[in-house]
């Protein structure tokens, strides 16, 4: 898969308290965006070609997590945040609170991909045994037809959309609460959490590093960020189900079942050069970029 290495931008003096994101929109046509570390990359190469476009307007681009994001919009400190999930009830509240009213917008659509070491010789997985492995019930490869090793799991922080997602739509819809409940068993009630020994790492390219250089290593990240450094499994719905690859067209056609829109918010409806970047997004030529990164566009 041919990967595009974009190096972000950075604006200077934006790292200083006294200089706010909020001054840098009111001059030269710049735009603030963070958010989503999923969707840095993606949103920086759409900056990239809308700075082509429009060569009067700046566009600065920075991750940091989609609730980063989210309280950078409420804060003042930037324009747009992109985000893997939707935005909660409580930082609707807290924005509603400040006067801001945060409108959301699906802009493309991403599957997870979960990955292991190229040396592993698992190469699918079910839902449920996704759940058991990432709460810590299922602690050795060799209790899924994999080699004698210690599970080593790699998770996004609490802060990541990624992390939200992962957990409410694999850890809490299991079927069953262990490896010894037969499938289609009790339910486990939405409450399942990460294992403590989870490693956070603040990244999708850090959990792609450590996945790279330990055999023992699984985690998790949005499907742009596959190399030939790590082996991404194929995942079913259940034992009875097809085992499928992360693909564009598995995502569109939701056969693969770890699918998810990505969103852009902005500060009531965009106006401005705000709207001027958003139409940007939705066009043809904004969807195509959505695919030369490894996305996936919102139709064929």
């Amino acid at each position: 898969m041919i990967k595009r290495i974009i190096t972000l931008m950075v604006m200077a003096g934006i790292l200083t308290g006294g200089f706010c994101a909020k001054e840098v929109s009111a001059k030269n046509n710049s735009l603030q965006i963070k958010g989503s570390d999923t969707m840095v990359n993606l949103v920086q190469a759409w900056a990239e070609e809308f700075m082509k476009k429009n060569p009067d307007s700046f566009v600065a681009v920075t991750g940091g997590g989609s609730g980063t994001g989210f309280a950078a919009l409420v804060g003042g400190s930037c324009d747009v945040a992109m985000s893997s999930r939707q935005i909660k009830p409580q930082e609707i509240g807290l924005a509603e609170a400040k006067n801001v009213h945060p409108v959301g917008l699906k802009v493309a659509l991403d599957g997870l991909a979960v990955v292991v070491n190229p040396k592993n010789p698992v190469s699918k997985l079910t839902i449920d045994q996704l759940a058991w492995i990432f709460t810590g019930k299922i602690k050795n490869w060799k209790e899924v037809g994999g080699p004698d090793l210690k599970v080593v799991i790699l998770s996004r922080e609490v802060n990541s959309g990624t992390h939200v997602y992962f957990k409410e739509h694999v850890l809490r819809h299991s079927h069953s609460t262990s490896p010894a409940t037969k499938i289609g068993g009790s339910a486990s009630g939405g409450k399942e959490e990460y294992s403590p020994d989870a490693l956070l790492l603040p990244s999708s390219q850090a959990i792609a590093d450590e996945v790279a250089q330990n055999t023992g290593a699984i985690g998790y990240y949005g499907m742009g960020y596959i190399s030939k450094r790590q082996k991404a499994i194929l995942v079913a719905k259940d034992a009875s189900s097809e085992y499928v690859h992360p693909t564009a067209d598995d995502v569109l056609s939701g056969k693969y079942p770890i699918s998810r829109p990505l969103f852009i918010y902005t500060k009531g409806e965009p106006g401005g050069d705000v709207k001027k970047f958003v139409d940007f997004l939705l066009s043809d030529e904004g969807q195509a970029v959505v695919s030369s990164m490894d996305f996936v566009p919102l139709k064929k």
